[in-house]
């Protein structure tokens, strides 16, 4: 249990989640509309793929390392919770495998049929992860308030900023901060010490605006 009376703020989760409902519901279409031999924009589609199969692989790991483990010693009650929770990763991963496996070929050599596959591998990996996050959302969430401390939700963030290249960071949290609300873009930017938080809000903003830009301007 918790030792304090303060609690997580595990809206924090939701906030994150936005983002890969938001951008890989998005790639299927993306993949889609490139044209037949357009290498380039292959290109640029496929390192937006690559990035979020990136960025959830960290994040699930995250939960994987820091969360399940807290979660099965402090809420027996809820253990099968938990393991449909593991469970349900597995088959994600298994999905994140198989859209990592033919990003390659598709990139090298764009055409209907090899991009039919990859948007057919995408659907599948966002039919699978929508229905994890509802369960986690809904039923983990309220658990992670109550059995889990400030402190150790706290890692599951540097988790995800340890892991990640730095190159990108201004990528996923210019994603992070683009559905969520004031009050949520200042909880989310005060989890960073002042003179990066104030970069992400400037020159790590204009960073984002170009990258997505070029990922949605060609779709």
């Amino acid at each position: 249990m918790t030792t304090t009376t303060e609690k997580p703020d595990v809206n924090q989760m939701r906030v994150i989640h936005r983002v890969f409902r938001r951008e890989l519901g998005a790639v299927p279409d993306l993949v889609r509309r490139v044209p037949d031999g357009d290498i380039p924009r292959a290109a640029v589609v496929g390192k937006h793929a690559t990035f979020l199969l990136t960025g959830l692989t960290i994040h699930h790991t995250g939960e994987d390392e820091n969360l399940w483990p807290l979660l099965l010693a402090r809420a027996a009650p809820s253990v099968d919770l938990v393991k449909t929770m593991q469970e349900q990763h597995e088959r994600v991963h298994e999905d994140l495998d198989k859209a990592h496996g033919l990003l390659p070929g598709w990139q090298r050599a764009p055409d209907a049929e090899s991009g039919e596959r990859l948007a057919a591998a995408f659907e599948q990996l966002g039919s699978d992860l929508v229905e994890h996050l509802d369960q986690e959302e809904r039923d983990i969430l309220p658990l992670a308030e109550e059995h889990v401390s400030v402190a150790e939700w706290g890692k599951l963030g540097e988790h995800g900023r340890d892991s990640m290249a730095k190159s990108e960071l201004p990528i996923m949290f210019g994603a992070i901060l683009e559905d969520a609300d004031p009050e949520e873009s200042a909880k989310m930017l005060s989890l960073l010490p002042p003179p990066i938080r104030l970069f992400m809000r400037t020159v790590g903003a204009r960073q984002y605006r170009r990258y997505i830009c070029e990922v949605r301007g060609g779709a």
